[in-house]
């Protein structure tokens, strides 16, 4: 239920549900009525928009926590409304890639509002030489760089909750919080690494491998 709105009307007031006798002869009791409309009047109000309730765009701030809770988002109290409501929006396709590395990237990038880079020693590939080695490395790790503005101001802990939630449980995982990269710095890198950096991304290709030591 919600609370009480300075100045809204009911659009449908008590007093018209009287009998006529009691409308046209009684005005103590249409006055009477009239204090229940107050409280009826955010009632009738949350009805008529009940829609907007379950949308993140337009829903109240204070039904964004249980709106988060159907997909499975984790709201942070110390982000802004529209940050919040993006969470939300986004929860049900953060589930959907729950697992792989662009799913933990977006989660985590969600989180910090900073830049995540995922590096994992597995990869899949094919070739036509039979016997031919297999890529990556047989023992799991998975190195997560992040690149933010200000380091100190990153919550670690909760960092470290999120990665370990979104990982497979046997593979243990190393977290580096560097600061951000100078303006096109970052585009650079990617032009000079070319597309095998692109695909260490993505888990594609294990050319870059992290140092397997859980940290």
């Amino acid at each position: 239920m919600r609370g009480l709105v300075a100045g809204l009307s009911s659009p449908h007031p008590m007093a018209t549900g009287l009998p006529a006798i009691f409308q046209e002869e009684d005005p103590f009791t249409v006055r009477f009525t009239q204090a229940f409309d107050d409280s009826l009047a955010p009632i009738f109000s949350t009805l008529d928009n009940l829609p907007a309730y379950f949308d993140a765009r337009y829903a109240p701030e204070d039904f964004l926590g249980w709106l988060a809770g159907w997909v499975a988002v984790e709201l942070d109290e110390t982000w802004d409304v529209g940050r919040r409501r993006v969470a939300v929006l986004n929860g049900a396709e953060l589930l959907r890639r729950r697992g792989t590395a662009g799913g933990l990237a977006a989660e985590i990038e969600l989180a910090t509002g900073g830049q995540a880079e995922i590096v994992e020693n597995g990869g899949s590939g094919w070739s036509l030489d039979a016997g031919s080695p297999m890529i990556g490395s047989a023992r799991p790790a998975l190195m997560v760089r992040l690149r933010v503005a200000d380091p100190a101001k990153v919550d670690r802990e909760r960092l470290e909750r999120i990665v370990d939630a979104a990982k497979p449980a046997h593979v243990p995982h190393r977290i580096e919080i560097v600061g951000a990269e100078p303006s096109g710095a970052a585009a650079k890198r990617a032009k000079k690494s070319g597309p095998a950096a692109a695909a260490a991304t993505d888990g594609a290709s294990g050319d870059d491998e992290p140092d397997d030591q859980p940290g």
